[in-house]
């Protein structure tokens, strides 16, 4: 008898269940994913690059590598020329960041580049990011070039982290993580 009982709550149950996982599914899962990994990154670059002393941007872990300027000027330029590229359009962006060394200049071109983006991204779904953009053998979904900005920014931001670090700066995702 209980057995019985059991099956019609199981069923309401299980109704409940997939009525509530799709009504709080989003529409576009794809651009959902994409924009709150987009946001993520931008949102630590943005903070680093705020975060670090105007006297520590000349600063290189050593010869061969960026100084944490070019650093910044480098996700600035990347972030113009993949989303220019995932829109369809030529990069607005006419400076080459990676030669500037003001940190104010920097933290500006930074907020542009991630407004920019951000717009760009904020007006996705997922069908226009299925579309073909590129010619020939270059071609490739607006997804995967986002993708691969959103990969790419995390390289920048993962190599900028040990330079924060040597100069006596908590990251900003290791800082908010702290406040938690």
């Amino acid at each position: 008898m209980k057995k019985m009982a059991i099956w019609p709550m199981a069923v309401v149950l299980v109704s409940v269940t997939v009525t509530l996982a799709a009504q709080s599914a989003p529409t576009d899962p794809l651009s959902a994913a994409l924009k709150r990994q987009w946001d993520t990154i931008a949102l630590n670059l943005k903070e680093s690059a705020e975060s670090m002393p105007a006297d520590k941007y000349s600063f290189r872990p050593s010869q061969d590598v960026k100084t944490f300027a070019g650093e910044m000027g480098h996700a600035a330029n990347t972030h113009y020329f993949f989303c220019a590229r995932i829109k369809g359009e030529a990069s607005p962006n006419k400076a080459d960041y990676e030669k500037e060394t003001n940190k104010d200049a920097l933290v500006k071109a930074v907020i542009a580049s991630n407004e920019y983006c951000s717009s760009v991204i904020n007006a996705a779904n997922d069908k226009w990011l299925m579309e073909m953009v590129g010619q020939g053998p270059q071609a490739q979904p607006r997804g995967a070039v986002l993708a691969a900005h959103i990969a790419h920014s995390n390289e920048t931001y993962g190599t900028v982290v040990p330079y924060m670090r040597m100069s006596g700066i908590v990251p900003p995702s290791t800082a908010r993580a702290m406040k938690k």
